[in-house]
Formats: structure tokens, sequence, C-alpha cells
């Protein structure tokens, strides 16, 4: 779905919150420009703690981040494309997990034609980047023979450190150390950072999330609720082995509505604020 829909296909979205604002409805556009305000809207320009972390994630009515194939594309749908690919808009880079990465297909990331525009004008490069978290540094074969292949987020301890440097470049890898055999995240986006991706939209799955509010990472949380009910063994938006202490605390920013579909968009208030 997200590869083929145009502009005429996507529906209107009300807002709901701020209050202020309730009533307006946004009319699809090619630029998205009054989307793209609601989300530079309190985004810094200079992230004061050198990247802000951005979340993008998707749920049923129940709980559940995936359908039935294990995808989170069985559950979204017009509405959610809107603000899908308006958030890669704003993106330096997008963070995926390796899991993630095999399961929705990812490959090089394209920005449609208006959207290029107004990226421009926010001074972001062309092309948004792809950063693929991998502790083993296993990923298909195909996402890394691409023309633009990802960067990939790896361990020192990985058994296919030496190859991916060769097959990618070892500008294209970024090495944290661990005792645990798990990548440090807070080094990753600093190495992101450092190489200008300063605005990192994380898309999940549920592990990486986890693993990035369990260390205090998160700036923002974008969550679509699918008006479905799925049933079954699926995973949640977050999933972490350990309660998080204290729970995290969020404040709306702002809540849209379009084809039963609700999207939020909220200010993770980071530990010690």
């Amino acid at each position: 779905m997200k590869a083929v829909l145009e502009t005429d296909d996507l529906p209107p979205l009300d807002v709901l919150l701020p209050l202020e604002r309730a009533g307006e409805r946004l009319e699809p556009r090619p630029d998205e420009a009054e989307l793209l305000a609601l989300f530079t809207d309190r985004l810094p320009v200079d992230p004061p703690r050198g990247v802000h972390v951005r979340v993008n994630m998707v749920s049923s009515v129940d709980g559940a981040a995936t359908g039935v194939d294990q995808r989170s594309g069985t559950i979204n749908d017009r509405a959610d494309f809107r603000v899908f690919r308006t958030l890669r808009a704003l993106a330096d880079v997008v963070l995926v997990g390796a899991q993630t990465a095999r399961v929705e297909r990812y490959t090089a990331l394209d920005v449609p034609d208006g959207l290029a525009e107004a990226r421009r004008a926010f001074g972001r490069a062309p092309e948004v980047e792809l950063a693929i978290v991998s502790a083993s540094g296993d990923l298909p074969p195909g996402l890394l023979d691409e023309e633009r292949p990802p960067i990939v987020v790896t361990t020192s301890a990985s058994p296919r450190l030496d190859a991916l440097r060769e097959q990618i470049g070892p500008e294209r890898v970024i090495v944290t150390e661990s005792d645990a055999g798990v990548v440090d995240l807070r080094v990753a986006l600093a190495a992101l950072g450092a190489r200008g991706l300063s605005h990192v939209l994380a898309e999940g799955g549920p592990t990486l999330l986890g693993q990035l509010l369990e260390s205090d990472l998160v700036d923002e949380l974008c969550v679509t609720t699918s008006p479905l009910l799925v049933g079954g063994p699926a995973p949640r938006i977050v999933h972490s082995t350990d309660w998080f202490n204290p729970a995290r605390h969020l404040r709306p920013l702002h809540l849209l509505h379009g084809d039963g579909v609700l999207l939020g968009r909220w200010q993770v208030v980071r530990l010690g604020a």
C-alpha cells in the first residue's frame, strides 16, 4: 500500500487536539504543508542532546502491533500513510531493528516529489538514510546489495563485522562495544548524530522501542490506532523484559482523526526532566 498510494487516494485528517485547533480539516496535498507544520512544531532544529529521536508505531484497538502475518502493514491504512510519509520526509535517518527490516521488507527509502521539495526547505539531505540495528550483523543479502546500502549498527563481537565492512564499506558500519552482545543504542545514536543525522525516526519493532525507552533515549512517540481488533498473540508496540521503573510519562502534542483512525503525537518526558 505504501508504495502505490497517490495523494488523491488519501483521506482528510481532522484535528482533535490541541483544543484550540479542534475542527480544522487537513486536506491531502503533495507537499503536506499543514501536516509538516504540525510535526515541526516543537521539533528542535539543533537537538540539545545531539539527536532527536521520534518513534512512529501503529497499533490495533486491542493493542496489537502487527496483524496475523506479523507485519504492521496489515493493520495500517491510508490515514496512517499520510503521517508515515510526512515523518519520513522530516527525518535524516530511519532506524529499525533487523527483524523488522526482514519482516517488513525494507529497502532503500524514497521520498515523494512533493515532500522532497519540502524536505529541502527544512535543510534535509535529498535522501533519507536507513540504519538497521543488528547485534549479529546478519542481514538479508539483497538489502546489503542495494545501490545505496543501509547503515548497519552492530557490535564488536559480530561474527560478520569484517564481511560487513568489506561489503558496504567501513563508513556504513557503526560498531558499539558491549559485554552482553547487545548494541549500545546511546553510542549508536551519538554516532549517527556525528554523521549529521540528528533527526532520527525509529520505526520499530517493539523490542527496539523497548530498548530505546529503557535507556531514556526517546523524545517523541507517534502512535496510530487502527479501528481493528485482531486478537491472537500479537506483540504490543513496546516489548521489554522488565517493567519500566519508573513508568514513562507522556504529554499529548496533537491528535488527528481520519477514516476511523486516530493518530497521536506524544512528547516523552525524559527521566529527571
